[in-house]
C-alpha cells in the first residue's frame, strides 16, 4: 500500500519544519531532515529559482512538501509567520539581512515562536568583513586552507572537490547538526535560538586533525607530499591498462604486506622468489609471508617512495580495472575500483546494502544513516513548486495559504 505523506517514518518524525527555498547546501539540509521523518514545507517563490534544473528531477527536494508563497508581497511574510508559529524549525540560506528585509528574520520569528530553532545557512556567516559579499564553495574551501590540502602534485594547483567538501560537509551537515542540538534545548529548556552554519567554520572544523598533525610535526603544510593527500605511493590513485582507475588505501603495515602480495611487487622491484619469506635478517625483519625484502623496504624508506610509486604504478598499468578489481576482491589489501556514478549504484556491495534506490524512476542515494527502530524511507519524490499548497494549508491549519490565482479551498477555510 502507498504511504501517504501525512503517514511519517523516521526519528525526526512529528518535528515540523519550514524551509525557504534556495540553492546549495541550504535544500540539502533540509532533505536531510525530510529523510529523517520531518515534514518538511518548502516555501517556493513565484517563478522558481531561476537555475533551469527540472524540479521534478532536483532529488534535494524528496520527501517535502511545496507552498507558493511571495514574500515581496503584501501579505507574503504574514503568511510564512503563520507556518512559523506552527513550526519547529526554520532553515533559510540568504545573504545576511534579507531575511530581515522580508520581514521575517529571527526577531519576527521567535516573537511569532519562542520556541523556533531558527537555522541560516551561509557561506562567510552572518558577521565579519566577507558576510555580505557573495561567493560560492570554491573560495569558501579556499580561505579555510582546505582547498590547499587536496591535489598530488606539490607544484600544481589544488584539485576541485566538486562542491562537496564546502557546500555539503563543511555547510549543510554542520547545520543539521546545529539544527538537531537546538531542537533537543528547544524542547527541554523551552527555548529556541538562531543557528549560525558558515561554510568557512563547518570546512576549518573538517581539518582539526590535520592541524593537530600539523602542530605535532607530522603534516608538512604543503600538499602532494604528506600520508592522506597523495604524497604516500601506497595511499593513492593508479591508473590501469584500459584507462580506468583504481584506489589504494594500504596504511597499515599488515594491509601494504597483503596488496604488495596480491600486486606482485615483488616482480615489480626486481627482488628474488622468496626474498620475503621467512626473513631473518635485518633488512627482510619484518617483511610479511610471501612480501619481499625490497618492497618493504621501499614502503619504510621515505627517500625511495618515488621508486615505490613507480613500480606500483608500471604494476597497475599492466591489467585492466575488472582484472585488479577480481585480483583484490574480498581482501584486506584495501584496494578498490573508482566507479563513476553511473557505476556506483551496481556495486555488488552498495547493491546489497541498497545505498542506492529507485524512486519515481530515479536512481537516487537512499536516506543515510540507518536507524533500527525508526528508518528513514523515501515516501515522495521531489516536490513540485507550490504542489502541496491545499494540502499544507489544511494540515498545518494556515488558511492563509491559498494556491496563486486560485480562491483559498473549503477545507483550508473551516481548517
Amino acid at each position: 500500500m502507498k504511504t501517504r505523506q501525512t503517514e511519517r517514518t523516521g526519528p525526526l518524525a512529528g518535528v515540523r519544519v519550514v524551509e525557504l527555498a534556495g540553492i546549495g547546501p541550504g535544500p540539502f539540509a533540509a532533505m536531510l531532515l525530510a529523510d529523517l521523518g520531518a515534514d518538511v514545507v518548502r516555501v517556493d517563490r513565484p517563478g522558481g529559482p531561476g537555475l533551469g534544473v527540472d524540479p521534478a528531477k532536483d532529488l534535494t527536494n524528496r520527501n517535502k512538501r511545496s507552498v507558493l508563497v511571495d514574500l515581496k508581497a503584501p501579505d507574503g511574510a504574514a503568511t510564512v509567520l503563520d507556518l512559523v508559529e506552527r513550526a519547529d524549525v526554520l532553515v533559510e540560506g540568504y545573504r545576511p539581512g534579507v531575511a530581515e528585509r522580508l520581514g521575517v528574520g529571527p526577531e519576527e520569528c521567535l516573537a511569532r515562536n519562542p520556541r523556533l530553532v531558527y537555522g541560516r545557512m551561509t557561506g562567510w556567516g552572518q558577521d565579519g568583513p566577507l558576510a555580505p559579499t557573495a561567493g560560492h564553495d570554491i573560495g569558501y574551501i579556499a580561505v579555510t586552507g582546505a582547498l590547499g590540502l587536496i591535489g598530488p602534485d606539490p607544484d600544481g594547483p589544488p584539485s576541485i572537490p566538486a562542491n562537496l567538501l564546502g557546500d555539503y560537509a563543511g555547510g549543510s551537515l554542520y547545520l543539521v547538526i546545529g539544527v538537531l542540538a537546538a531542537l533537543q534545548h528547544a524542547r527541554t529548556h523551552g527555548e529556541g535560538q538562531v543557528v549560525d552554519a558558515a561554510i568557512v567554520d563547518g570546512t576549518a572544523h573538517l581539518t582539526t586533525m590535520i592541524h593537530a598533525m600539523l602542530v605535532a610535526g607530522g603534516w608538512q603544510d604543503r600538499r602532494g607530499v604528506n600520508l592522506l593527500d597523495g604524497g604516500c605511493p601506497f595511499y593513492g590513485v593508479y591508473a590501469t591498462s584500459d584507462g580506468g582507475h583504481m584506489a589504494v588505501g594500504a596504511l597499515e603495515e599488515r594491509f601494504y604486506d597483503e596488496f604488495a602480495r596480491l600486486l606482485g611487487l615483488d616482480e615489480a622491484t626486481g627482488t628474488p622468489d622468496g626474498a620475503g619469506v621467512g626473513a631473518t635478517t635485518p633488512d627482510d625483519a619484518g617483511a610479511g609471508a610471501g612480501v619481499g625484502a625490497t618492497a618493504t623496504a621501499l614502503r619504510r624508506d621515505l627517500a625511495r617512495w618515488p621508486e615505490l610509486r613507480e613500480a606500483v604504478a608500471a604494476r597497475f598499468r599492466s591489467r585492466t580495472r575488472a582484472e585488479w578489481t577480481e585480483v583484490f576482491e574480498g581482501t584486506d589489501a584495501c584496494v578498490a575500483p573508482v566507479l563513476s556514478l553511473r557505476e556506483a549504484p551496481a556495486h555488488p556491495h552498495l547493491a546489497a546494502r541498497a545505498t542506492f534506490a529507485e524512486h519515481g524512476g530515479l536512481v537516487q542515494p537512499a536516506p543515510a544513516p540507518r536507524f533500527s527502530a525508526t528508518p528513514g524511507t523515501l515516501r515522495t519524490g521531489p516536490a513540485l513548486p507550490g504542489a502541496d499548497t491545499a494540502e499544507v494549508a489544511r494540515d498545518w491549519a494556515v488558511p492563509a495559504l491559498h494556491a496563486p490565482d486560485a480562491p483559498p479551498t473549503q477545507e483550508s477555510k473551516t481548517a
